[in-house]
């Protein structure tokens, strides 16, 4: 079914099913069950145990910016009795604009604060992020309410909403996935990438199925086959966070190597770099060609914007210039 490159890869990190809570349209867009936070915190003092439940509960309503932002005010306050979970599922909300203003910096302090003391998936999302901060929300040293979120501003008239072959497909999603879209927007920003470009990929690779494995063994939304998930230390390629994170990798650095060059980035995907470089162009695979026609289509466009320190181009790439 897919040409995967041979030993190239992609990286990921995020929720996994062993943390308490997941953010419910993330890794898993089922809430947590009752009870589940209170038997993974049962080390916890009865505090703290209180309050991660009682945000838990919060998170498992409806998904409302008033529902995060309560949540958000409990994690802080457990977060001041030193529970590293409560650190990490409030980086969390900050990193992904949940119930309060999105923040990358107190995102990534807070996953450094809590990645220090030993909590893996901490670790795993303050390298998803890629940034470095110490500043901590306010909430977590003294006992203030953290700042909430705005209100999302109300749709655009339809006469306004760009009607790309993508768009129209995202509209007509069926409910059950219409997370990917909000967790693909947000992090595709972390990478410098047009969403549409990576939802145009997802719809390509897995139709938005985050269990979809071909027979090549390509796993999850990206489809990362087994190198490539080595190459970028993701652990679990069906979860979505980890998959996101590195199908945008590679395909960030598929676009700095061929410097923009969507067509060139999108055969790599399919098939690797080695072919494309061996070809000096698309390679003459009908699934490649077809792979390459099918995601520009629904795409609309041939350049993206590109990272020239990330790597340099190809020889024959350049002497073309």
């Amino acid at each position: 079914m897919r040409l995967k490159k041979l030993g190239f890869s992609q990286a990921a990190t995020g929720l996994v099913l062993c943390t308490c809570v997941h953010i419910a349209w993330a890794a898993d867009p089922a809430p947590t069950p009752p009870g589940v936070t209170l038997a993974l915190l049962e080390h916890e003092p009865a505090a703290v145990r209180r309050l991660m439940q009682q945000a838990t509960d919060f998170e498992a309503a409806a998904d409302t910016t008033d529902n995060h932002w309560q949540a958000a005010a409990h994690y802080c306050e457990a977060s001041r009795h030193g529970s590293l979970e409560a650190q990490y599922r409030l980086g969390m909300l900050y990193a992904f604009g949940k119930g309060v203003p999105e923040s990358r910096p107190l995102a990534a302090a807070l996953f450094s604060q809590a990645a220090a003391q030993g909590h893996a998936e901490a670790g795993k999302m303050l390298d998803s992020i890629q940034m470095s901060s110490a500043d901590l929300p306010a909430c977590v040293n003294t006992a203030a309410l953290p700042e909430k979120a705005p209100a999302p501003p109300p749709p655009p008239p339809p006469a306004l909403i760009h009607t790309a072959a993508i768009d129209r497909l995202l509209q007509s999603l069926p409910a059950h996935k219409q997370w990917v879209i909000a967790l693909t927007t947000q992090m595709s920003a972390w990478y410098a990438l047009d969403p549409k470009l990576v939802l145009s990929v997802i719809a390509a690779e897995s139709n938005f199925n985050q269990e979809a494995r071909s027979p090549k063994a390509a796993m999850g939304l990206m489809q990362l086959i087994p190198d490539t998930a080595e190459r970028f230390n993701v652990r679990n390629a069906y979860n979505a966070t980890q998959n996101l994170r590195g199908g945008m990798a590679y395909l960030r650095w598929l676009l700095s190597y061929y410097r923009g060059d969507i067509s060139y980035a999108l055969a790599a995907y399919n098939a690797g770099e080695r072919r494309v470089d061996r070809y000096k162009g698309v390679p003459p695979f009908p699934e490649t060609r077809d792979y390459v026609r099918k995601v520009m289509a629904l795409y609309g466009g041939t350049r993206h914007g590109f990272d020239a320190g990330l790597t340099a181009a190809p020889a024959w790439l350049v002497a073309r210039r």
